[in-house]
């Protein structure tokens, strides 16, 4: 039997031994240097694109490559498509080629994109490939500048250009990211680019001609005009100048507007709501809208017809001379208390704002070239409508943006008055505890 006092000798250096041990890897462990290196920040960089900007290369058959810094991120991967039902995905969503017609296949290829046309690189023929901003490296730092390379199958590089930008009538704002698309007539195949953040677009390099150009809000992803999506078109000819063209998007209904809704405002005036925004070169007046009070279909004279915010710009310009005179009527009969009436009318007079600052901005200034179209109207009878009466209100050769014609007619009420309190009621008698 083993000594018990060698015995916890030997356990005491096997515990050194296991602790020794156990320190000097955490040492080593330390001293490495930390994985990944320092965290990188900036974006991938275009290197090269082949074939280069420029470039005539007949009989090409390969693929257009483009090759950047390092690693790109692959983006959900997928094929893109410059037709069909799908919409272009993966990273074919930063890239678009043309002229093409039919399918665009893009493949990722860790540090290179690789484009190609499904029907092949056809001769004679000038390519634009856009290179979209917002490819991203494996960080998710995200490349901010895109870049447009122009390659020949034949024919010399031209030099034309057509660009401008692309709005949303309705909405008043830009088109932000919009599929332009401009083909050269009679050809029906387009280039195809996509504009910026601010709806603005340039196609450079193209032929000279007259060309079908399109601006369209591409909800679905294909870069092709759907079914209700907003877009506008227009025929531009391009040649040694350089057009800017200014396009206004908008859904282009194909059955007439309705008036969907009338409802009285005040004692003399009512609102007029359509299925769509009118067409603000032929806005309804008087010969176009007509009153009639029920149930004899009485005909109730109108003394104008307004767009909801000009009529409400009129109310604030009447109560502002109500207000107006309310004052001036208040300084005569307390012309007494002249400190007085100085102190009130100080108080009770709005100060002049201060002058807004002018707003240069292009996109402001470039809506404002058109009236906004709006859906919502106000007419106003001469005299006060009846109230708890029914009136019948018809519309003739109502306009929308398209261009469509429609009529209608709605009914409403005039809500009756409240009755006031009875003051003869006898009020109950208090009680006493």
């Amino acid at each position: 039997m083993a000594n018990p006092a060698r015995r916890a000798g030997r356990q005491v250096e096997v515990a050194r031994l296991l602790l020794a041990v156990a320190l000097g890897g955490g040492a080593c462990a330390n001293m490495r240097e930390p994985p990944g290196g320092p965290p990188d920040s900036t974006p991938p960089h275009i290197v090269v694109v082949r074939p280069e900007s420029g470039a005539v290369v007949h009989s090409f058959s390969g693929d257009a490559v483009i090759d950047f810094d390092e690693v790109i991120d692959e983006m959900a991967g997928g094929a893109a498509s410059t037709g069909g039902a799908g919409g272009v995905t993966g990273i074919g969503r930063q890239v678009a080629l043309s002229p093409v017609n039919g399918d665009v296949r893009v493949s990722w290829h860790r540090k290179s994109i690789h484009v190609k046309p499904a029907e092949g690189w056809k001769p004679d023929r000038v390519y634009q490939l856009q290179v979209l901003p917002g490819i991203l490296d494996l960080r998710h730092n995200i490349m901010k500048k895109g870049q447009t390379v122009v390659f020949s199958t034949g024919p010399a590089i031209p030099h034309a250009v057509l660009s401008g930008v692309a709005l949303q009538w309705i909405e008043q704002r830009a088109l932000a990211k919009a599929v332009i698309r401009a083909a050269l007539v009679p050809d029906t195949v387009p280039y195809v680019a996509v504009a910026d953040s601010g709806g603005a677009f340039s196609l450079a390099q193209i032929p000279p001609g007259t060309y079908h150009l399109s601006a369209i809000q591409d909800q679905n992803g294909n870069r092709r005009l759907d079914p209700r999506e907003a877009f506008d078109s227009v025929t531009v000819t391009v040649d040694t100048t350089s057009p800017t063209v200014i396009l206004w998007a908008f859904v282009h209904d194909t059955t007439a507007p309705r008036l969907r809704q009338a409802e009285p405002v005040d004692s003399l005036a009512f609102r007029l709501t359509f299925s769509e925004p009118l067409a603000p070169q032929h806005l309804p007046d008087t010969t176009g809208v007509r009153l009639f009070a029920l149930p004899d279909t009485s005909p109730v004279a109108l003394e104008g017809v307004w767009t909801s915010s000009a009529y409400d710009s009129l109310q604030a310009r009447a109560q502002t001379l109500v207000d107006s005179l309310r004052r001036a009527r208040d300084t005569t009969v307390h012309a007494k208390d002249t400190a007085a009436v100085s102190r009130r009318a100080h108080a009770s007079t709005p100060r002049p704002a201060a002058p807004a600052r002018a707003d240069t901005g292009r996109i402001v200034q470039l809506l404002r070239h058109r009236p906004v179209p709006t859906d919502r109207f106000v007419a106003r009878a001469t005299k006060p409508l009846t109230p708890g009466a029914k009136y019948l209100v018809r519309v003739r050769g109502a306009l929308n943006l398209s261009g469509r014609l429609g009529d209608g007619q709605q009914v409403f009420e005039v809500p009756a008055r409240k009755p006031p309190p009875d003051s003869t009621r006898a009020k109950p008698a208090p009680r006493h505890g």
